[in-house]
């Protein structure tokens, strides 16, 4: 149970970071094209890499499976798309608390696609959860508090992608290992990616000229290689219901990079509503796992 817990954690620490990162990236001179090309294309090479020295059997795209996992990718590939875009308009922090809004939405699109009615104490959830968002928003400071109606958009859009991705993942491709289910899931999304944003930086001297590179390696290994490793070895061990919990760390060490790294500020109030966020996510699961 312990290692499990572990290894959930962790894997919630290596989503919890990316922002900050692509902020970083931002502050380089860096595209959001080329940011979620990188991490896209050096995912998929290490993911597939993986694999073939895992000696499992790789299954090709005339299996249904596979075929699923590949178009599901696009979900995955939006998720880079609208998040990163967020982060381009808001702060990190910020954008990390519209991207867990995903906790609220994926209630409701279960109930409307499988009916899967949610629960008082889950309808209680989310209303502490939308609370806990005006806080950590900085809607109530005391000092005005300006935010890009655009960075808003495309958070709330990247967790409605996400909730797509999280809702049809854990019901199909079951008889593919996660390693091979998260190779084909990351190639759909780089194929999504090179439609949207052709990789002009292989050609354009971009790639090698500058450390374009060297920023696809944590982007890759935080965003696309360790996460799905350690959920898929800690959730079996924790429990979906403890594993959603601990998962949800990913939103105070989001927060904590940004002011670390990026200097953002975070005031008491936004803290609070982060509290109430973690608090309300913690509430709606154990109720499921009783």
């Amino acid at each position: 149970m312990w290692k499990g817990i572990l290894l959930v954690l962790l894997g919630a620490c290596s989503f919890g970071i990316l922002s900050t990162i692509v902020k970083s990236g931002y502050q380089q001179g860096y595209t959001l094209g080329e940011l979620c090309s990188v991490q896209a294309g050096f995912g998929m090479l290490a993911l597939w890499i993986i694999q073939a020295f895992s000696g499992k059997k790789t299954m090709g795209l005339n299996n249904k499976d596979a075929r699923t996992c590949f178009i599901l990718g696009s979900s995955t590939g939006l998720v880079s798309i609208t998040y990163y875009q967020s982060v381009q308009y808001i702060p990190a922090s910020i954008a990390i608390i519209l991207l867990m809004q995903f906790t609220w939405m994926s209630m409701l699109a279960e109930w409307i696609i499988y009916k899967k009615r949610p629960s008082p104490v889950q309808w209680l959830a989310v209303f502490f959860i939308l609370g806990g968002t005006l806080l950590a928003g900085g809607v109530f400071n005391h000092t005005e508090t300006t935010l890009n109606w655009k960075g808003i958009g495309f958070g709330l859009l990247a967790a409605l992608c996400y909730t797509v991705f999280i809702v049809v993942s854990g019901r199909v491709a079951a008889s593919l290992g996660p390693v091979l289910k998260s190779a084909w899931i990351v190639t759909g999304a780089f194929v999504l990616i090179t439609l949207i944003f052709p990789p002009l930086y292989l050609f354009n001297g971009r790639f090698t000229g500058t450390s374009l590179w060297i920023w696809g390696i944590p982007l890759s290994l935080f965003g696309t290689v360790l996460p799905p490793f350690l959920f898929s070895k800690g959730m079996p061990q924790t429990g979906v219901s403890l594993g959603a919990i601990l998962s949800a760390a990913e939103l105070p060490v989001a927060m904590l990079a940004a002011t670390i790294f990026l200097h953002e500020s975070v005031s008491s109030l936004q803290i609070l509503g982060v509290a109430i966020i973690l608090s309300a996510i913690a509430m709606a699961n154990l109720k499921r796992r009783k």
